[in-house]
């Protein structure tokens, strides 16, 4: 058996790889590999890292996603791209005291939404019940630009001015 531990080092190698991504993100797969019952990952996203919304309706799974780093912003949509929520979940760094400030979320199966990283050197843990399916993994959302659009950074300003929208209310 072998500990693995997740140091500060790792963390800051993490982000750093995010960095050198095209994504602007990088994961790193705790789990052995894609039969596992459990995924279990961290993921690093750059503040400029797009992510399209989605649903998991192919393969209906909740997530749960803890902030390791920074800040973050869980939108979730209606079926026609309209926001329902705007949650920001963040580090203690970022909450603080403030008990209205979650350290993550659990997202049901069948939801519309995608996560913003809202603060530089961002981490996020990830779990969800195995076996993962890349093919059956997402759906993305037809009202949405996928990710190498060239409207997609146009988008994701769009959702960064709603986040600041719901929170200034």
């Amino acid at each position: 058996m072998s500990i693995k531990l997740f140091c500060n080092a790792f963390l800051r190698g993490l982000v750093g790889d995010s960095l050198l991504s095209t994504r602007k993100r990088q994961n790193y797969n705790v789990h052995e590999d894609y039969s596992d019952p459990c995924q279990r990952l961290f993921n690093a996203i750059h503040i400029d890292s797009y992510i399209p919304p989605h649903r998991h309706s192919l393969d209906p799974k909740s997530e749960c996603l803890i902030a390791v780093r920074g800040l973050f912003a869980l939108l979730i949509f209606d079926v026609e791209g309209r926001i329902l929520s705007v949650t920001k979940f963040g580090s203690e760094v970022y909450c603080g005291s403030d008990d209205d400030c979650g350290v993550g979320v659990d997202i049901p199966p069948n939801v519309w939404h995608t996560v913003l990283a809202l603060s530089t050197s961002a981490i996020l843990f990830e779990v969800k019940r195995g076996p993962f399916n890349p093919l059956l993994s997402k759906e993305l959302a037809p009202w949405a630009p996928v990710e190498d659009s060239p409207y997609a950074l146009e988008y994701l300003q769009a959702l960064k001015n709603e986040v600041n929208l719901w929170h200034s209310k």
